[in-house]
């Protein structure tokens, strides 16, 4: 199956969360629910980003899963290093001062664009320490990336189900101001299935908050 049939993803009918899991198996339960109960708004939204997928559920079961598995458009414009070989080489046989601790340096090919590779020749320390700290920096950086992406989701999910419920301004607020114990105190009489999934939304937020 293709990516997009495999997203996770929750369904919800109302308030009620109706099914989660991945996307094809979630669009099956949907699509039934739909058949029995045309009045009440069913939402899918994806469990990464908290926004809600537009599904086409015209026809037969099969015909809603075929669609999703059809492939996306296949990418092209792929640039290898102009110099593998100096690269793997640089990569793998650093020459080392005496008495510096061993690296544990392991050489694999890497993939850039001439221009980037270009870059990389133009700096003094050498193309692989330039790596190794551009590496770090993006590692030190990943927390708050994956902090400002659960705010995000949660924020996503709350607009579209949520946004005139009671305490809705504050529970935003809250949110963004990282103090996810009043988050939880503002939501504690919505409806149970919402609460939980904004809380499990928010999860990763408040993980590296605390």
């Amino acid at each position: 199956m293709t990516d997009l049939a495999n997203k996770p993803c929750t369904a919800f009918q109302g308030t009620r969360r109706l099914a989660s899991g991945p996307l094809a198996d979630v669009i099956l339960s949907v699509q039934a629910a739909a058949e029995r109960n045309l009045n009440e708004a069913i939402l899918v939204f994806d469990d990464a980003n908290g926004r809600v997928i537009d599904l086409d559920l015209r026809g037969s079961s099969a015909d809603v899963i075929a669609r999703l598995s059809q492939p996306h458009p296949a990418t092209s414009g792929r640039f290898r290093s102009p110099n593998k070989t100096t690269e793997s080489k640089d990569e793998g046989a650093e020459p080392r001062g005496r008495g510096r601790p061993k690296l544990g340096v392991v050489s694999r090919e890497i993939t850039l664009l001439p221009a980037q590779w270009e870059w990389l020749a133009a700096q003094p320390e050498g193309a692989s320490s330039i790596i190794r700290k551009l590496v770090d920096e993006a590692r030190r950086n990943t927390g708050a990336q994956q902090k400002k992406a659960a705010q995000e989701a949660t924020y996503q999910f709350m607009l579209a189900i949520a946004g005139d419920r009671v305490g809705y301004e504050e529970a935003t607020r809250a949110l963004f101001a990282h103090d996810y114990p009043k988050l939880e105190q503002l939501i504690k009489k919505w409806p149970q299935d919402v609460k939980a999934y904004i809380l499990q939304l928010s999860a990763p937020a408040a993980s590296i908050s605390k």
